[in-house]
């Protein structure tokens, strides 16, 4: 290794600590000022590669990793890293190829293994994915990221059994346990006990498995309790099987209870089977005041229409959001086409800016949903929804809905399975799924017929 002046290990020692602390603008600026004096040096250049990274300068980004890899190809670390951003750019064949190069020079990376097996995964090369996985998990078995990995996989594939096992080493919610003074939910018996089902992940997810209150009251749980984003808190007050409602954002208990569990830890413990999916459907619905209230708002100059709703954007920090969106509701322009059609929007947050949009007849409703109690009130006076896959589409399951979920090709969602039209979590759900990466204009084109179809028959 190079011996650098103890000027240069200064600069370097203060870009770190800025690093460490968060301050990302001054944290760049030091590696920079390292640069200048030691432009050869290739950890300057791989803190500078993922500071790039971080700011979605991928070009930067990726020349920082190669020219620190130039000065340093043993790097372990930043062939991992480039690696990681190949995929993300979907530069397969180049990410492969860092992959077999790292790999005949650590053979007994488990971090090399658990990276190549998402390359080999979103190239849809599950078989090798999975084995990649397996061989991670050989050389540590503890390696939790090739386990959450691999129970993706098992999901899609539709091995519950082993899928809901390696989904367990997931590391987000241990967050929650330090709230709590009570012990996890493990699948004990529940004969006169109180359970609290913690907060995880996105509202979707949390529509999705807040289903389980009800099993867990059928095994005997005498309260549930149930944390959720504050924008559920009205919605869920229809869920069966729920005693308890808290606003992840206020004070929560931290006692009194027998048993807390994440929400995504149930069907584990409860050992749900693709056969035994629990779809009481519905198990969620709109307030009578609500749905009236919409009611009124909603043309009825002529009810001989089919009430159509559109959602084709989601939460963009979402990891996969620029394949599952809609780019544009653009995209979405042929369906005005299609007579005795009238279309509503439920787009909020994101892509409601695209709005009005020209050659679109829309009302635009997105804006006056205050939360999720007045989405589904909106949704229970329409015919249909077409959405993204994004909360709207599991409200509209949920509530037993029509519902046509547009999917993309590239890294579908596990819960949608494998090549299947259906599902089995929500039965009154249609999946559109491209053929092919990037390909919505095909897709949109088949809700055409099916809503042409639709509207002739009413």
């Amino acid at each position: 290794m190079p011996v650098y002046p103890r000027s240069v290990e200064i600069l370097f020692d203060d870009a770190n600590r800025c690093l460490e602390q968060g301050d990302l603008v001054a944290a760049e600026k030091a590696y920079l000022a390292v640069l200048a004096v030691a432009p050869e040096m290739p950890e300057a250049l791989a803190n500078l590669a993922w500071l790039a990274e971080h700011a979605s300068q991928l070009d930067v980004a990726q020349s920082y990793y190669q020219q620190a890899l130039a000065l340093d190809p043993d790097s372990l670390q930043v062939q991992l890293n480039l690696g990681v951003l190949l995929t993300k750019r979907k530069r397969f064949g180049e990410a492969e190829l860092v992959y077999l190069q790292l790999l005949a020079l650590e053979p007994e990376s488990a971090a090399a293994w658990s990276n190549f097996g998402v390359l080999l995964a979103c190239m849809q090369r599950e078989e090798q994915a999975e084995a990649c996985y397996r061989s991670a998990l050989e050389i540590d078995e503890n390696y939790a990221k090739a386990r959450f990995n691999l129970a993706y996989i098992l999901l899609r594939q539709g091995r519950f059994e082993d899928g809901w096992r390696c989904l367990e080493a997931r590391e987000w919610y241990d967050v929650w346990a330090k709230n709590f003074s009570f012990p996890r939910w493990q699948g004990q018996a529940l004969a006169g006990k109180s359970v609290l089902i913690g907060f995880e992940a996105g509202h979707g997810d949390m529509i999705h498995f807040c289903r389980y209150a009800q099993i867990l009251k059928s095994m005997g749980a005498s309260q549930i309790g149930l944390i959720c984003h504050p924008a559920l808190k009205r919605l869920f007050a229809s869920l069966p099987g729920v005693d308890y409602l808290f606003d992840f954002n206020r004070e929560l208990p931290d006692s009194g209870w027998d048993y807390w569990t994440p929400p995504m830890s149930l069907p584990h413990y409860c050992q749900t089977r693709l056969e035994t999916i629990p779809a009481p459907i519905p198990y969620l619905a709109a307030q009578a005041q609500r749905i009236a209230v919409w009611a009124q708002r909603l043309p009825s100059d002529n009810l001989c229409e089919l009430r159509v709703g559109l959602a084709w954007q989601g939460n963009p920090l979402f990891e996969n959001d620029a394949d599952r969106s809609l780019a544009s509701i653009a995209l979405l322009r042929p369906l005005m086409e299609v007579a005795g059609v009238q279309f509503v929007s439920l787009q909020k947050g994101q892509g409601q800016d695209q709005l009005p949009c020209e050659g679109f007849e829309l009302l635009p409703y997105g804006a006056e949903l205050e939360d999720f109690a007045d989405t589904a009130a909106l949704i229970a006076n329409l015919d249909l929804v077409i959405s993204v896959d994004t909360a709207v589409a599991h409200l509209a399951g949920a509530m037993g809905k029509t519902c046509w979920l547009l999917l993309p090709d590239y890294r579908a969602d596990w819960r949608w399975l494998t090549d299947r039209q259906d599902t089995p979590w929500y039965p009154s759900m249609q999946l559109f799924r491209q053929s092919r990466g990037g390909d919505w204009p095909a897709v949109i084109q088949r809700v055409v017929t099916a809503l042409q179809e639709l509207a002739g028959r009413s």
